[in-house]
């Protein structure tokens, strides 16, 4: 009982308010804020740069899937093309055309796609620069956007180079130093070097980190959540950004609980509980989709293998019934009136008190279940 009441203590200090009213509307625009943030990325540069395959390596989608931007030897993306996140819906990925075509004359470019839509730009090439991406950089510096360089195919490259006899560490350090030649007036734009297609390696991790540090903290939360799960390191990011902002959902579940209308609060809270941790569910790619890529990328039967869990049943079948009793089983409702006694600012609220404890539990441990499976996915795939 102790150790759940230092949690409901814990999570109401986290709304930094001395006051249960202050909480409350602390919370309210906490969670106001999580379910309206939109991430608009910008991918571009010349054509035949790979921007579509790109594009859809962020969405987690591969090239022949149904949804995925299309790809081709010809330039394919005629305007502007937003592709959603397939499961994180606040994330847009915008397929621009490329600069430099018949129908994109470089001086007209910036008017046609309107740079003012994006949170940030990736500007791609998978050869050398040209002056169309210089003059598009320097566009979006006048629009105080940001902007980061991006040099695809490196895999290819790579393969290619071995052929001579160069290894890895000599083909990529030579392609850095020539881009970084190139770019001596954007010294403080990073390089980064990738594959659309083993995104795990090279510097895509190194783009995320970049990209998480220049970002606010609400749309860095979405970039993350929306990211494939490609390492132990960027799964423990996804689950440090969900479970710092339980005790705001937690809060507002509270506030439902105070209100006199019978079933209320049951009702809302256990349809909460499963619209985050389905997110959560999505996120940690443990969905069938998501499995069936996975072990045919690795070639094992990861799905097979995985640990039993009837909260992932849940979530896969979508039953509400089988949800609210495997919840059931992660919380307990006795002990209200001790809960008062050590949480002052709540007062009398004993509606508020038991609605806000038994769904910061269910939350903080149905996560746990999900990162626990989540990480035995990582570690049978041989991604840690």
């Amino acid at each position: 009982m102790e150790s759940q009441l230092a949690e409901v203590r814990t999570a109401l200090s986290q709304s930094g308010e001395s006051t249960f009213e202050g909480a409350k509307a602390k919370a309210e625009l906490v969670v106001q804020e999580l379910n309206n943030v939109t991430l608009n990325i910008a991918v571009t540069g010349v054509s035949g740069a790979g921007k579509s395959s790109f594009v859809n390596a962020l969405r987690g989608v591969q090239d022949h899937e149904e949804g995925a931007a299309p790809t081709g030897v010809e330039e394919t993306t005629m305007e502007p093309t937003m592709y959603p996140h397939p499961t994180m819906p606040n994330v847009n990925i915008w397929d621009l055309p490329g600069i430099g075509t018949e129908n994109f004359r470089a001086r007209e470019y910036t008017e046609k796609v309107n740079l003012n839509t994006y949170d940030f730009f990736l500007i791609l090439t998978s050869a050398r620069l040209t002056e169309n991406d210089i003059m598009l950089a320097k566009e979006i510096e006048k629009n105080n956007k940001k902007f980061y360089f991006i040099r695809t195919k490196i895999d290819q490259d790579v393969e290619a180079e071995k052929r001579k006899g160069k290894t890895e560490e000599q083909t990529v350090t030579f392609i850095r130093n020539a881009l970084e030649t190139k770019l001596k007036d954007f010294d403080s734009t990073p390089i980064f070097l990738v594959s659309s297609w083993k995104i795990e390696k090279f510097d895509f991790s190194m783009l995320m980190d970049v990209l998480e540090q220049d970002l606010p903290e609400n749309k860095r939360n979405a970039l993350i959540q929306s990211l494939s799960v490609y390492s132990m390191q960027i799964l423990d990011k996804k689950y440090d950004t969900f479970k710092k902002d339980i005790w705001a959902r937690a809060l507002v579940s509270g506030v439902v609980g105070a209100v006199p209308v019978p079933g209320v609060s049951a009702a809302f809270d256990l349809a909460m509980i499963a619209a985050f941790l389905t997110k959560c569910y999505f996120s940690f790619g443990l969905d069938e989709r998501s499995l069936t890529k996975l072990s045919e990328k690795v070639n094992k039967p990861i799905h097979a293998n995985i640990h039993e869990s009837k909260l992932l049943d849940a979530l896969a079948t979508r039953s509400m019934a089988c949800l609210a009793f495997e919840l059931s089983s992660f919380v307990a409702l006795e002990g209200s009136e001790e809960a008062l006694k050590v949480i002052p600012i709540l007062g009398s609220i004993t509606g508020t008190v038991i609605s806000f404890r038994t769904t910061l539990l269910a939350l903080r441990k149905g996560l746990d279940e999900l990162y626990r499976a989540a990480k035995e996915v990582v570690k049978m795939a041989g991604l840690e």
